[in-house]
């Protein structure tokens, strides 16, 4: 395998079929390329835009070396593949972000002591494997504190708030007697992330790095809510944001994207929470709103192409749209869709579920103060 640009017209190779997936492929069909998909489920919103979509288990090994035959490289919309998929594609097929950096980004263990260990700043944690393991990190962090699964957590899940005087036996026991990484609680300022490209080594040896502009998000329920950008931070805090993040992505050698999310503390530290070697729910905005968006810029990275400038050329509200919005029956699209600057992006799900990401908005404006006041109108429309 060679490090030759992988051109327009060849077929790229996605595992994962949800809306990530969906929009690398919609900027690989727009740039002449091929797309195969792999996901459990039939008619997933990237197979809906992929040219074949295998539908098997990300264990399948048979199916998955006969997806590798038919692409030119592989790259991921999630990170949560089985290690033994990965070593059987590796000597098959370029994979894009490689083995190595979805090994450690999938467990929560390994990422925070890669993170520590590197010298990047990170909440003071411990790693627990039993009960009595769990009562000593309690103790040496401190009240709140927070237990986390080291595996499979996102939006939130896999997650317990510990308090004072709480029955340690029984989050032991809900926890589910696995590994677990205890965390300080964080009273923080805003949360912030950068996603920043890499791509591999050129002829002089040295790697190409380009990070987006940062965004502030929100939450609600764990679940992203709204991203805005220009991130309304201090320069210095941004531009600190994009070193971090591009210094992590050198150093676990990762080519494609990567994502970093970040607390920012209320003495003004950043402290990087969690990663994912992927395009990433707050970098939707450069879908709509930056020179190149993070799918492209996907695209571009894992083929060896010249990474695509990421200049904002509009500030941008994002706000993620649930499957709560159709509690009422399917929104009035119309109405949302005559608001000034609104942008409308829907996933292809079937089935609207409470907390389910079914599609997002994005607001373009002059001012942020501007697109806040256009996503309440919105809202209004949505929660009618």
């Amino acid at each position: 395998m060679n490090n030759d640009p992988i051109l327009p017209g060849s077929t790229i190779g996605c595992l994962g079929g949800g809306q990530l997936g969906r929009m690398f492929a919609l900027a690989a069909r727009k740039m002449g390329y091929r797309v195969h998909t792999v996901d459990p489920t039939p008619d997933s919103p990237t197979g809906q835009i992929s040219d074949r979509e295998y539908n098997a288990a990300f264990d399948d090994i048979p199916t998955l070396l006969e997806f590798a035959s038919g692409v030119k490289v592989v790259t991921y919309e999630f990170e949560n593949i089985p290690v033994a998929a990965l070593d059987a594609l590796a000597p098959k097929v370029l994979l894009r972000p490689g083995r190595d950096v979805l090994y450690t980004t999938q467990n929560r263990r390994r990422e925070k002591e890669f993170l520590r260990a590197s010298g990047f700043p990170v909440a003071p944690f411990r790693v627990v494997n039993d009960e009595a393991e769990l009562h000593a990190a309690v103790a040496a962090l401190g009240c709140p504190c927070v237990l986390k699964t080291a595996d499979f957590g996102y939006d939130g899940k896999g997650q317990q708030k510990i308090l004072p005087d709480m029955d340690l036996s029984a989050v032991w026991k809900r926890h589910g007697d696995r590994t677990g990484v205890v965390e300080s609680w964080i009273t923080f300022a805003a949360e912030l992330s950068v996603v920043v490209a890499r791509g591999h080594a050129g002829p002089d040896g040295e790697s190409r790095t380009q990070a987006f502009p940062p965004t502030v998000n929100e939450h609600e329920n764990h679940i992203l809510a709204t991203s805005v950008a220009p991130a309304p931070l201090a320069a210095s805090i941004a531009a600190r944001a994009q070193s971090i993040a591009t210094e992590i992505a050198v150093k676990l050698d990762v080519v494609g994207l990567l994502a970093v999310e970040f607390f920012l503390t209320r003495t003004g530290d950043l402290l990087v929470n969690e990663l994912a070697p992927r395009p990433h729910n707050s970098g939707h905005y450069s879908f709509d709103a930056c020179v190149t968006s993070q799918f492209e810029q996907q695209l571009r990275a894992v083929c060896g192409l010249p990474l695509g400038d990421t200049r904002l050329l509009s500030p941008v509200l994002m706000r993620n749209l649930l499957g709560d919005v159709w509690a009422n029956g399917t929104p009035d699209w119309p109405r949302l869709l005559a608001l000034p600057g609104l942008r409308l992006h829907l996933y292809g799900k079937s089935e609207p579920r409470t907390g389910r990401k079914m599609g997002h908005y994005c607001v373009l404006s002059p001012t942020l103060e501007q697109a806040w006041e256009i996503d309440a109108e919105a809202q209004k429309i949505l929660r009618r």
